[in-house]
């Protein structure tokens, strides 16, 4: 499973090998300075599945969502699995994505731990 990790100053979200390859895609990594807020969301399917555009990665709906979405006006990278149905959705400025969704089993720990800014 994904996972979000403080190194340094920035914020790293490290993929699995099967991550890498369903995403298409590398750890990514930005500085915190780009993080505007992280939101827990009860359902982290659903923000993927709402935004048209091109699809990276692997997409099985509300199963699996590893990749990335390019819409008209907003990019993200979700790792969103079925056994991680909540998670965070990670707001940033200034970076590649505007935003990354992230499958998590406890996510108001991964937040807490991550020290960023909470909320919408």
């Amino acid at each position: 499973m994904a996972e979000l990790r403080v190194e340094g100053g920035d914020l790293v979200l490290h993929l699995t090998g099967l991550e890498k390859v369903e995403g298409v895609h590398d750890d990514l990594r930005v500085p915190l300075s780009a993080v505007r807020g992280v939101e827990i969301l009860d359902d982290a399917h659903a923000p993927v599945g709402v935004h048209a555009g091109v699809k990276i990665g692997t997409r099985l709906p509300g199963v699996v969502e590893v990749g990335t979405v390019q819409g008209r006006t907003k990019r993200l990278f979700a790792a969103v699995h079925h056994d991680t149905p909540r998670g965070l959705r990670v707001r940033l400025e200034g970076s590649s994505y505007d935003e990354w969704i992230v499958g998590c089993a406890d996510p108001e720990s991964v937040a807490a731990g991550l020290g960023l800014p909470t909320g919408t």
